[in-house]
Protein backbone atom coordinates (compact mmCIF):
# COMPACT_ATOMS: atom_id res chain seq x y z
CA UNK A 1 0.00 0.00 0.00
CA UNK A 2 1.40 3.37 -1.05
CA UNK A 3 1.53 6.05 1.91
CA UNK A 4 1.04 9.44 1.50
CA UNK A 5 4.62 10.57 2.18
CA UNK A 6 5.20 7.53 -0.73
CA UNK A 7 3.11 9.60 -2.92
CA UNK A 8 4.52 12.69 -2.19
CA UNK A 9 8.20 11.94 -3.08
CA UNK A 10 6.50 10.83 -6.41
CA UNK A 11 4.86 13.86 -7.40
CA UNK A 12 7.72 15.79 -6.24
CA UNK A 13 9.32 13.90 -9.06
CA UNK A 14 6.74 14.89 -11.33
CA UNK A 15 4.66 11.53 -11.40
CA UNK A 16 1.19 13.04 -12.08
CA UNK A 17 -0.40 9.87 -11.04
CA UNK A 18 0.56 10.22 -7.99
CA UNK A 19 -0.74 13.86 -7.80
CA UNK A 20 -3.64 12.72 -8.80
CA UNK A 21 -3.91 10.14 -5.85
CA UNK A 22 -3.38 13.02 -3.64
CA UNK A 23 -5.99 14.88 -5.01
CA UNK A 24 -8.47 12.00 -4.32
CA UNK A 25 -7.31 11.52 -0.84
CA UNK A 26 -7.46 15.61 -0.43
CA UNK A 27 -9.92 16.60 -2.66
CA UNK A 28 -13.28 17.16 0.27
CA UNK A 29 -10.87 18.34 2.86
CA UNK A 30 -9.79 21.29 0.04
CA UNK A 31 -13.47 21.74 -0.75
CA UNK A 32 -14.82 21.70 2.35
CA UNK A 33 -12.32 24.21 3.68
CA UNK A 34 -12.69 26.04 0.44
CA UNK A 35 -16.28 26.21 0.49
CA UNK A 36 -16.13 27.79 4.12
CA UNK A 37 -13.74 30.61 2.60
CA UNK A 38 -15.51 31.22 -0.70
CA UNK A 39 -19.08 31.46 0.99
CA UNK A 40 -20.35 29.49 -2.49
CA UNK A 41 -20.13 26.51 -4.51
CA UNK A 42 -18.95 27.97 -7.49
CA UNK A 43 -16.22 30.45 -6.05
CA UNK A 44 -15.03 27.36 -3.97
CA UNK A 45 -14.41 25.07 -6.74
CA UNK A 46 -12.25 27.71 -8.54
CA UNK A 47 -10.39 28.00 -4.99
CA UNK A 48 -10.14 24.29 -4.59
CA UNK A 49 -8.83 24.28 -8.32
CA UNK A 50 -6.34 26.66 -7.74
CA UNK A 51 -5.19 25.30 -4.70
CA UNK A 52 -4.52 21.82 -6.60
CA UNK A 53 -2.76 23.50 -9.01
CA UNK A 54 -0.45 25.47 -6.86
CA UNK A 55 0.51 22.71 -4.70
CA UNK A 56 1.18 20.50 -8.16
CA UNK A 57 3.19 23.20 -9.02
CA UNK A 58 4.93 24.40 -5.78
CA UNK A 59 5.03 20.37 -4.59
CA UNK A 60 9.12 20.06 -4.73
CA UNK A 61 9.18 22.81 -1.87
CA UNK A 62 7.18 20.61 0.42
CA UNK A 63 9.11 19.08 3.41
CA UNK A 64 7.73 16.50 4.91
CA UNK A 65 8.34 17.77 8.22
CA UNK A 66 4.72 19.51 8.05
CA UNK A 67 1.35 17.78 7.10
CA UNK A 68 0.22 17.86 3.38
CA UNK A 69 -3.03 18.35 4.38
CA UNK A 70 -2.57 21.66 7.00
CA UNK A 71 0.26 22.39 3.55
CA UNK A 72 -2.86 22.48 1.24
CA UNK A 73 -4.95 23.85 3.41
CA UNK A 74 -1.85 27.18 3.96
CA UNK A 75 -2.18 27.37 -0.11
CA UNK A 76 -6.25 27.76 0.52
CA UNK A 77 -5.99 30.59 3.11
CA UNK A 78 -3.19 32.27 0.47
CA UNK A 79 -5.32 31.80 -2.55
CA UNK A 80 -8.70 33.08 -1.13
CA UNK A 81 -6.63 36.36 0.04
CA UNK A 82 -5.42 36.86 -3.58
CA UNK A 83 -8.76 36.40 -4.85
CA UNK A 84 -10.65 39.04 -2.55
CA UNK A 85 -7.36 41.14 -3.33
CA UNK A 86 -8.34 40.58 -7.06
CA UNK A 87 -11.62 40.78 -6.89
CA UNK A 88 -12.45 43.15 -3.94
CA UNK A 89 -15.60 40.91 -3.58
CA UNK A 90 -17.29 40.75 -0.07
CA UNK A 91 -17.22 36.74 0.42
CA UNK A 92 -20.32 35.95 2.18
CA UNK A 93 -21.91 32.39 3.72
CA UNK A 94 -24.70 32.04 5.65
CA UNK A 95 -24.32 30.09 8.85
CA UNK A 96 -27.72 28.23 7.52
CA UNK A 97 -26.22 26.69 4.74
CA UNK A 98 -25.60 23.08 5.49
CA UNK A 99 -21.80 21.85 6.19
CA UNK A 100 -20.36 19.99 3.36
CA UNK A 101 -18.79 16.79 4.30
CA UNK A 102 -17.34 13.62 2.62
CA UNK A 103 -20.84 11.72 3.45
CA UNK A 104 -22.96 14.32 2.45
CA UNK A 105 -24.17 17.57 4.53
CA UNK A 106 -24.56 18.10 7.97
CA UNK A 107 -27.52 20.49 9.33
CA UNK A 108 -25.40 23.23 11.28
CA UNK A 109 -28.21 23.53 13.81
CA UNK A 110 -27.74 23.15 17.25
CA UNK A 111 -28.77 20.04 18.85
CA UNK A 112 -32.18 21.26 21.53
CA UNK A 113 -34.87 19.75 22.81
CA UNK A 114 -38.54 21.14 20.99
CA UNK A 115 -37.68 24.38 19.79
CA UNK A 116 -40.52 26.80 19.50
CA UNK A 117 -41.42 28.35 15.81
CA UNK A 118 -40.06 31.82 17.89
CA UNK A 119 -37.27 29.85 18.76
CA UNK A 120 -36.66 28.85 15.33
CA UNK A 121 -36.92 32.48 14.13
CA UNK A 122 -35.03 34.37 17.07
CA UNK A 123 -31.63 31.46 16.20
CA UNK A 124 -32.12 31.91 12.22
CA UNK A 125 -32.23 35.74 12.76
CA UNK A 126 -28.82 35.74 15.33
CA UNK A 127 -27.23 33.20 13.11
CA UNK A 128 -27.90 36.20 9.94
CA UNK A 129 -26.69 38.83 12.01
CA UNK A 130 -23.75 36.63 12.83
CA UNK A 131 -22.80 35.64 9.34
CA UNK A 132 -23.23 39.79 8.52
CA UNK A 133 -21.18 40.85 10.78
CA UNK A 134 -18.93 38.25 10.18
CA UNK A 135 -18.35 39.57 6.28
CA UNK A 136 -17.56 43.07 7.67
CA UNK A 137 -14.62 42.21 9.57
CA UNK A 138 -11.57 42.39 7.45
CA UNK A 139 -9.98 39.50 5.85
CA UNK A 140 -7.24 39.03 8.31
CA UNK A 141 -10.11 38.60 11.25
CA UNK A 142 -12.77 36.51 9.73
CA UNK A 143 -9.97 33.90 8.13
CA UNK A 144 -8.17 33.25 12.00
CA UNK A 145 -12.50 33.13 13.62
CA UNK A 146 -13.54 30.96 10.24
CA UNK A 147 -10.34 28.37 11.03
CA UNK A 148 -10.91 28.94 15.18
CA UNK A 149 -14.44 28.49 15.88
CA UNK A 150 -16.26 27.24 12.65
CA UNK A 151 -13.40 24.59 11.46
CA UNK A 152 -11.49 23.78 14.68
CA UNK A 153 -7.89 24.13 13.94
CA UNK A 154 -5.92 24.92 17.30
CA UNK A 155 -3.32 27.95 17.21
CA UNK A 156 -0.69 26.54 16.08
CA UNK A 157 -2.09 24.82 13.13
CA UNK A 158 -3.37 28.03 12.35
CA UNK A 159 -0.16 29.77 12.72
CA UNK A 160 1.68 26.95 10.33
CA UNK A 161 -1.35 27.52 7.71
CA UNK A 162 -1.22 31.21 7.19
CA UNK A 163 2.76 31.48 8.32
CA UNK A 164 2.84 33.89 10.76
CA UNK A 165 3.22 33.84 14.61
CA UNK A 166 1.47 31.68 17.63
CA UNK A 167 1.41 35.38 19.16
CA UNK A 168 -0.26 36.80 16.18
CA UNK A 169 -2.60 34.30 15.55
CA UNK A 170 -3.70 34.76 19.34
CA UNK A 171 -3.58 38.74 18.51
CA UNK A 172 -5.79 38.62 15.38
CA UNK A 173 -8.21 35.80 16.80
CA UNK A 174 -9.20 38.33 20.29
CA UNK A 175 -9.28 41.42 18.19
CA UNK A 176 -11.17 39.35 15.58
CA UNK A 177 -13.59 38.32 18.71
CA UNK A 178 -13.90 42.01 20.03
CA UNK A 179 -14.31 43.44 16.18
CA UNK A 180 -17.17 40.58 15.52
CA UNK A 181 -18.79 41.52 19.09
CA UNK A 182 -18.70 44.96 18.11
CA UNK A 183 -20.27 44.50 15.24
CA UNK A 184 -22.95 42.61 16.74
CA UNK A 185 -23.74 45.74 18.67
CA UNK A 186 -24.11 48.04 16.05
CA UNK A 187 -26.61 45.68 14.67
CA UNK A 188 -28.79 45.38 17.26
Amino acid sequence: MTTVKDLIEKAQRDDLDAFGELVLIYQDRVYSHCHYLAGNPEDAQDLAQDVFVQGFKGIRSFRNDADFGTWLHRIAVNQWINFCRRNKKVVTFSLDEPLPVREGEVSRELAASEESPLDKVERSEFNAMVGTALNRLLPEFRIVLILREIEGYNYDEIAAMLDCSLGTVKSRINRGRKALKKELEKQL
